[in-house]
């Protein structure tokens, strides 16, 4: 079974509140899900996030792949490295 770490969408409509889950990568976005390893509050002011980070690293270890914005907010816990590319500087003199 491939697994992924990913956000599942909870909170009522305009208010969105995330959970940090570990998911079936076959499941829907809001489905069945394995374990919970951490919830995201983008509305809050600053962003809020936890994560049980021990879970994360059992999980990683297994196998499962976060997606990219799971990755991001792993990445700045330092539990995995840059998930996404930097982009080459603009050209001078132009």
């Amino acid at each position: 079974m491939a697994v992924k770490i990913r956000l599942r969408r909870m909170g009522a409509k305009r208010q969105p509140y995330y959970r940090l889950v570990v998911a079936d990568a076959r499941s829907p976005r809001d489905g069945r899900f394995v374990d919970t390893i951490g919830h995201y509050d983008p509305k809050s002011n600053p962003l809020t996030f936890t994560v049980d980070q021990d879970k994360a690293r059992l999980w990683l270890q297994r196998g499962a792949q976060p997606t990219l914005a799971a990755a991001r907010i792993l990445h700045k816990l330092g539990l995995v490295e840059q998930p996404w590319k930097e982009l080459p500087a603009p050209a001078s003199g132009n």
